[in-house]
């Protein structure tokens, strides 16, 4: 079983920057792709942005040349920067890894962007 811990979400005014962390833990046979995925009230789940183990990355054109996704596989650990953060930018961020050929959810960390 695979437990995903995401942290830093927050309230930021719009402009501001955030990084979110996700840390995986248990029994993690090999990691595939790691991902991050957002969900603001009454909307799907929607996909912000993916990386392979290799280091490809994907983006949602939302927030293409904003944000940035990294991974550390030692750590078994995915980030994403956010910078110049929008009010529509505000949802649950979850954190999303694909292992032993099925996905596994973090427990989501709310980002906020208001003035």
């Amino acid at each position: 079983q695979v437990q995903l811990v995401e942290s830093g979400g927050d309230l930021v005014q719009p402009g501001g920057s955030l990084r979110l962390s996700c840390a995986a833990s248990g029994t993690i046979f090999r990691i595939g792709a790691m991902g991050w995925y957002r969900q603001a009230p009454g909307k799907q789940r929607d996909l912000v942005a993916d990386i392979t183990r290799g280091g490809s990355t994907n983006y949602a054109d939302s927030v293409k040349g904003r944000f940035t996704i990294s991974r550390d596989n030692a750590k078994k650990s995915v980030y994403l920067q956010m910078n110049s953060l929008k009010p529509e930018d505000t949802a649950v961020y979850y954190c999303n890894v694909f292992s032993g050929n099925r996905d596994y959810w973090g427990q989501g960390t709310q980002v906020t962007v208001s003035s």
